[in-house]
């Protein structure tokens, strides 16, 4: 088993990472003692193909623990959602002697810690990743959240969760899809940090396409030390962890454009082209590395354009209310060579505008 520690003081936590950990969690929640009886909250979907597992597990170590559901997919990631889910645990009669586990991907994340960061004005959590995104960005680090019509994830909280569970067998049965999904946010991590990340990820590509289990795990244990680093450092994203939204900004104005119809890695992947095309555009990325961390994209097979039906008039709105931000003036994390990067909201519109329009 693959453990990091994510170094945060008093609120520091593990991340455990093997295959098959998922029917030991029940084990290991009794020797850590996290609550009295959790909650786990999931998905319609995933409390269909694993709940019944994660359940078993709790009961065979004599953990009680309860399971609640909500509508899969983003559309459900609301405040609506959490007052729902809240109810459920009222109901419940849960308290501050309790957890929530949040079984499945980014959605049920984002809202579970949500959920147990304002509930009993906080109770513990429990990550338990089950999509590719979730497990290599999304759990760790403490960012918890819902959207709003005016943009994503703008009402939140830092929380952190009291550990991470990742059992990379579920991802054998991730739709192909899903694994673009996350590939994105695995791509991130090599251009913004670890250059020789980025060289295992184009010498790995097929194994990883083909869910080769030691490479996969291999993969996300660097991910989850990158993150785990960069939080560890720089845990409510007054600096370094800012260099976490590399792909994002843009991003996430493009999957906002799309009413949230556009997956949220694909968005970051054409995010990440844009980011390249910007810094290349001021002159301080070299474009023969634009063109690699380009390529790779593209070889993982992630999208590298902006839709045409997407206009800049329809995307620039969305990133003036971007988290990112400040003064009106959004800010950009752009490479300078694969593995260090830069924050800076010294974009012109013209470039934005030029890059929006790549393509069409």
């Amino acid at each position: 088993m693959r453990t990091i520690r994510v170094g945060l003081g008093d609120r520091a936590y593990d991340i455990l990472i093997e295959s098959g950990i998922l029917a030991a969690i029940g084990a290991d929640l009794k020797q850590r003692a996290i609550a009295k009886r959790y909650v786990v909250v999931a998905d319609s979907h995933v409390a269909e193909i694993l709940g019944a597992k994660l359940m078993a597990s709790l009961a065979a170590a004599d953990v009680a623990a309860e399971l609640i559901t909500f509508p899969r997919g983003e559309e459900s990631k609301h405040l609506a959602t959490v007052a729902e889910l809240a109810s459920k645990l009222a109901r419940l009669g849960v308290d501050r002697k309790d957890a929530l586990i949040a079984l499945g991907g980014g959605v049920t994340g984002d809202i579970t810690g949500f959920l147990a960061s304002i509930y009993m004005r906080g109770i513990p959590f429990v990550q338990i990743p089950t999509t590719l995104l979730a497990q290599v960005d999304s759990s760790v680090g403490g960012k918890t959240g819902v959207d709003i019509p005016e943009g994503k994830n703008l009402v939140g909280a830092f929380y952190q969760p009291r550990c991470v569970y990742i059992d990379s067998s579920v991802l054998m049965s991730l739709p192909p899809t899903e694994l673009l999904n996350g590939l994105a946010e695995v791509i991130k991590y090599g251009v913004i940090y670890d250059a020789e990340f980025f060289r295992f990820l184009v010498e790995q590509r097929q194994a990883i396409l083909d869910r080769d289990l030691p490479v996969i795990e291999k993969m996300i244990a660097r991910c989850c030390e990158i993150k785990g680093a960069v939080v560890a450092a720089d845990e409510r994203e007054a600096d370094l962890r800012r260099i976490l939204n590399f792909g994002h900004t843009l991003g996430h104005a493009v999957e906002a454009a799309s009413n949230y119809a556009m997956a949220h890695g694909l968005a970051v992947g054409l995010g990440m082209v844009a980011a390249c095309r910007l810094a290349v555009g001021k002159g301080i990325f070299p474009q023969e590395q634009a063109d690699a961390v380009c390529k790779l994209i593209a070889d993982y097979g992630l999208p590298t354009d902006i839709p045409s039906e997407f206009s800049p008039q329809q995307i620039k709105p969305f990133l003036k209310t971007d988290k990112k931000t400040v003064g009106g003036r959004p800010f950009f994390v752009l490479p300078t060579e694969i593995g260090k990067v830069v924050i800076t909201d010294a974009v012109s519109e013209e470039l934005i505008d030029t890059v929006i329009g790549v393509g069409r």
